[in-house]
């Protein structure tokens, strides 16, 4: 499969990286983005540089895409001259965007009306493992698709799993998306508590990092709220959000309760509200230090 031609389509904070670690495995990759700078850029590494997705799609075997919310995915799978009207027989279209369920199936059956197949393989681990190609990617749809596509996500991910039917791999990543969303806020209520009460925060963390309370979103958020780098929004409040509201309107589709899932999502939405909107996700400990009277701090 390596003789097969890749796109990819989105070069973000995500899918550039992405991008470029199909390069560095010796992939015969095509690029596109509404930014051209990274396109040149990539393109003077080896890239190949398309002027659009209808001619990512025209020109690849494989087309990748990953893509920052469901207006921007939904417009180039499905709107007019994108990459299903292009579409042939045979080809294999992979979205590593996170999006509905109701998104990914109507793209699944774009592509089967064309003869084509896809994937529904969104992407987990952050900018970090998408630079260092250690990515978790859970992809739903054919198998033989699975298989085909398999070369270009051995050369992003760490962690590559086949999930199952269409939808599956967009259901995958929800699932990790409430955690994410519920275990962010609970870090912040923690670290706020602890901080309220007149404990070192630094030391809070040391400590509960140690013991049961340890999470990967307590790691990941503590060194934000103690050094209030929130500028750096790795993954943005209005982000998680996004995606909580999608857990929501799953959840009410499979008539399965989300309790904590729908405290975060209330919560985060205020955030947003509030103009937090852009901070990195632990921002929502912005709002409850303002009701509590207290900032998460490292002390000096």
């Amino acid at each position: 499969m390596t003789n097969q031609k890749i796109g990819f389509i989105g070069l973000g904070r995500m899918g550039l990286p992405m991008a470029y670690n199909l390069l560095k495995a010796g992939l015969d990759l095509t690029v596109h983005n509404r930014s051209r700078p990274k396109v040149q850029d990539i393109a003077a590494a080896g890239a190949t540089a398309a002027i659009s997705s209808a001619e990512v799609t025209r020109q690849c075997d494989i087309v990748l895409a990953c893509l920052p919310d469901i207006a921007t995915s939904e417009e180039v799978f499905l709107g007019p001259d994108g990459v299903m009207a292009n579409a042939r027989p045979g080809q294999i279209i992979v979205d590593h965007s996170t999006v509905g369920i109701d998104t990914s199936k109507a793209c699944a059956g774009a592509a089967d009306a064309k003869g084509a197949m896809f994937l529904d393989a969104p992407i987990s681990g952050g900018t970090e493992r998408a630079e260092n190609a250690t990515l978790v990617i859970m992809a739903g749809g054919p198998e033989e698709a699975f298989a085909a596509a398999l070369p270009a996500f051995d050369a992003m991910g760490g962690t590559v799993r086949h999930t199952g039917p269409t939808g599956t791999g967009t259901t995958v990543k929800l699932v990790n998306q409430l955690l994410v969303g519920v275990h962010t806020l609970a870090a912040a209520e923690a670290m706020l508590m602890g901080t309220k009460s007149g404990a070192d925060p630094a030391l809070v963390y040391e400590l509960v990092s140690s013991g049961w309370g340890q999470s990967f979103m307590l790691d990941r958020n503590s060194s934000v709220m103690l050094d209030q780098t929130y500028e750096d929004a790795r993954a943005p409040v209005r982000t998680i959000l996004k995606d909580l509201g999608l857990i929501q309107e799953l959840a009410r589709s499979i008539d399965t309760p989300t309790p904590a899932g729908d405290v975060a999502y209330k919560l985060f939405a205020q955030a947003a509200e509030a103009g937090l909107g852009d901070l990195d996700m632990p921002g929502v400990a912005r709002l409850l230090e303002k009701e509590a009277g207290v900032e998460i701090r490292r002390k000096s």
